[in-house]
């Protein structure tokens, strides 16, 4: 192979860094109408007056729309598979505001002074409501955030919104209670995740235009354009067949853009004034108006042999879904179908718990999906139980942890907001990554600390995870290759490139069973109207499954390009061989080139192009280890961390350089998660933390080395042997600190993210007693 398991550069690398037009505000029409939005100023509350009339009479303001303009049909915008399994239980505007920087109302004007002039005269009269700030606290509150009739789930979640419940879900194997008398050693736990902000360098951006066909097309900032679209018809009442959505370039997404955001209201604009349209959310809007990951409380109960054999395993997870309930159950259920099959060989394992409403932020999806969490809990008290056990953290895990031809009942019982697909791990090469790892961190010679000054520890911990690659019989990918004449080739794919490189990539498989370069391989990626259905970047899903339509339209394309040449070599089609530029048959040769061109302007003339779709019926799921190497000031509490050694088997990376810096991106995301990033809101129920001056994440400074390795892994159902990589880097980074940082100074933070102050505290309390 030429082209697979190589750093081949991005595709639009060179483009984007030149600062050519890319980016959904590039393309947005030069006199577009600017559209801002109204957000509520409280956390709860009953809109009880709107005056738009000093906003309207000002010249250039061209619509002022509130709740009374739009009828009351409940959506939800989590860009998921339809029907989705997260509630409909929002409207593009209504007379209920449920978390500080929800839209009251929305203008649009012809420039961004005169919309900023409107919004300072909208006069709204609130009728402030008591909110729901404390997740604990949220089921059977008093409140209830969600009263409207209107409000459904569109299959059974375990919705019940007047006890603020968006989502619950119970599943046992075995039965935990018995399993746990029997164990020699239980510990119990409860550990806390923050909400988590994405901080993707392009803030949500949409632009909208009428097209001379009269149809309505947006340029969306988006991971799901397709979802987008149908969306939009449904909640707008606008036929799907007069709605176009093309996805530009994006400059980041870490599921942030999974949901839909300004789309609705830049849409009803242009629909109302014929006019194009855009909004650009400001950094303010994107932290107070754009999901956040879940925050979760899980209650964690192990219960082992004194020989180190893992019975049963209990955990319990509250999740706080915010205001709206967005990928609530989903989520929730990641936080235990991508982590608990990691310890295969417990008799009994349990899960359960609810997603709430609450006055906060709607959270969403976000890289991790709720793994993050799970892995967290899990794989911290996976090292208490070690050290009640007496036994070394990485003897106990290679003694109970999946390994290749295995499988876990959970596979079968947990998908995503539905049931679960069986499955055994074809290729899973975990236990190689956890010696590999054991030796390049140099384990063996930190463990468990180091004293290298009279106030310094170096100290080490690590964790191990596991992901998926696409939802089986959900995700679908699709592609279409054009021949072109000269020999050159167009991709058509649906798939949605967020700056993580899947044009590459998908580029790359083509051009790889082509036999062509990659400068023969032209990518147009998410266009509606244009590119074949694909739903979306998320999951973990686009080198997988849509990686797979990709191939198989390849050797489509590839099967009917030789078909050709035979006919014009005047030879059998299983004579034909083709070398990516030269068909050769009965001593003759025919060129591509030659033969496009025939085929487009001479003789038999016939256009050639291939679709593919991919549905998968398994997602088999990447593994990795991560080694947390840290240095710990024992006065302040303070920490660096001084490498992070990544062991990842992700099957065949297929663009090594690509592969890499999806795995460290996630890592560099989860430090960020585990020691600083937080979510806060004051007593009120204001967001605090709504600029990059008070929400810290990770720069080059706190970044001071990544290693990462690859494991030798062969996935037989993926495209020339691949699973997934984008979400698994992240799931490591909490638990592999949190054991460092005990094995260190041992303490034990089991809420995140771990500051210096949590560690000293900590220190200061085991002192005393």
């Amino acid at each position: 192979m030429k082209l697979i398991k190589q750093p081949i550069p991005s595709v639009d690398g060179k483009g984007l860094m030149m600062g050519r037009p890319a980016y959904t505000d590039d393309l947005a029409e030069p006199n577009s109408l600017i559209v801002k939005v109204l957000r509520s100023p409280h956390p709860h509350a009953k809109i009880v007056h709107i005056n738009t009339d000093k906003a309207l009479s000002i010249p250039g303001v061209e619509l002022v729309l509130t709740y009374k303009d739009f009828k009351r049909i409940p959506f939800t915008r989590a860009g998921q598979g339809y029907p989705e399994p997260s509630p409909h239980d929002k409207f593009v505007l209504d007379q209920y505001v449920r978390h500080v920087g929800d839209e009251v109302a929305c203008v649009a004007a012809k420039t961004e002074a005169l919309c900023d002039q409107a919004l300072d005269v909208l006069e709204v009269e609130y009728d402030i409501l008591q909110p729901v700030l404390d997740f604990e606290q949220a089921i059977d509150h008093d409140v209830v955030l969600h009263p409207e009739d209107e409000v459904h789930e569109m299959f059974p979640i375990g919705y019940e919104p007047k006890r603020n419940i968006a989502a619950s879900y119970h599943m046992e194997v075995g039965d935990v209670e018995a399993e746990l008398k029997k164990c020699d050693v239980v510990i119990n736990e409860t550990f806390y995740t923050q909400a988590q902000m994405h901080a993707m360098m392009e803030p949500h951006t949409v632009n909208a235009r009428i097209d001379f066909q009269n149809r309505l097309v947006l340029y969306s900032a988006t991971q799901t354009p397709f979802h987008v679209r149908r969306i939009i018809s449904q909640t707008l009442e606008v036929p799907l067949s007069k709605i176009r959505v093309i996805k530009p370039r994006v400059g980041g997404g870490f599921g942030g853009k999974q949901s839909l955001h300004g789309e609705m209201l830049v849409s009803a604009v242009t629909l109302r004034t014929g006019k194009p349209a855009k909004m650009v959310y400001t950094r303010k809007e994107v932290f107070e108006a754009s999901p956040t990951r879940h925050k979760m409380r899980i209650k964690m109960t192990l219960g082992a042999d004194k020989d180190g054999t893992l019975r049963a395993i209990d955990c319990h997870v509250l999740s706080d879904t915010g205001a709206y309930g967005e990928h609530a159950l989903t989520v929730f259920m990641v936080a235990g179908s991508k982590v608990l099959p990691l310890y295969n060989k417990v008799n009994s394992v349990r899960f359960y718990g609810d997603v709430v409403y609450t006055n906060h932020n709607a959270a969403g999806a976000f890289r991790g999906y709720g793994a993050i969490q799970g892995n967290f809990a899990l794989e911290s008290a996976i090292d208490i139980l070690c050290e009640k056990l007496g036994i070394d953290p990485l003897e106990f895990r290679d003694n109970n942890m999946m390994k290749e031809g295995e499988t876990s009942p959970i596979f079968a019982i947990m998908g995503e907001g539905t049931e679960g697909t069986a499955m055994t791990m074809d290729s899973c090469k975990l236990e190689y990554c956890l010696h590999r790892g054991r030796e390049v961190s140099k384990w063996n010679e930190i463990y468990p600390y180091q004293q290298i000054s009279p106030t310094k520890r170096r100290a080490i911990g690590m964790a191990i995870a596991m992901q998926g690659s696409g939802i089986p019989y959900i995700d679908m990918g699709s592609a279409t290759i054009k021949l072109n004449d000269d020999g050159f080739f167009n991709l058509l794919i649906g798939a949605t490139d967020i700056g993580q490189g899947s044009d590459t990539v998908l580029a790359q498989i083509a051009a790889e069973v082509l036999g062509c370069d990659m400068d023969h391989m032209i990518v147009y990626s998410s266009d509606s109207d244009l590119t074949p259905f694909d739903t979306g970047a998320y999951a973990s899903s686009t080198t997988y499954v849509s990686g797979n339509a990709v191939y198989k339209a390849a050797m489509k394309m590839k099967q009917m390009m030789i078909e050709e040449a035979a006919k014009r070599l005047d030879a059998d089609v299983d004579d034909v061989e083709f070398d990516g530029t030269m068909f050769i048959a009965n001593t003759q040769s025919l060129t591509i080139n030659e033969l496009a061109n025939r085929l487009y302007y001479n003789d038999d003339q016939r256009q050639l192009m291939a679709t593919s779709s991919y549905v998968g019926h398994k997602s088999p799921p990447p593994f990795m280890t991560g080694y947390a190497d840290i240095t710990i000031d024992i006065e302040t509490g303070e920490y660096d961390i001084n490498n992070y050694t990544s062991i990842v088997d992700c099957g065949t990376p297929l663009n090594t350089m690509l592969a890499r810096g999806q795995v460290e991106g996630g890592i560099v995301q989860g430090i960020g998660m585990a020691s600083y990033e937080d979510v806060k809101y004051s007593k009120s129920g204001r967001l605090i933390t709504n600029d990059f001056v008070s929400y810290l994440i990770p720069t080059r400074h706190e970044i001071k080395n990544l290693t990462t390795e690859f494991a030798e892994s062969y996935e037989e159902t993926g495209p020339f042997g691949a699973k997934s990589v984008g979400e698994i880097g992240i799931d490591t980074p909490p638990a592999a600190i949190a054991n460092a940082i005990y094995n260190a100074v041992g303490v034990r933070i089991t809420e995140l993210p771990i500051t210096p102050e949590k560690i000293r505290l900590a220190m200061l309390r085991k002192d005393e007693q």
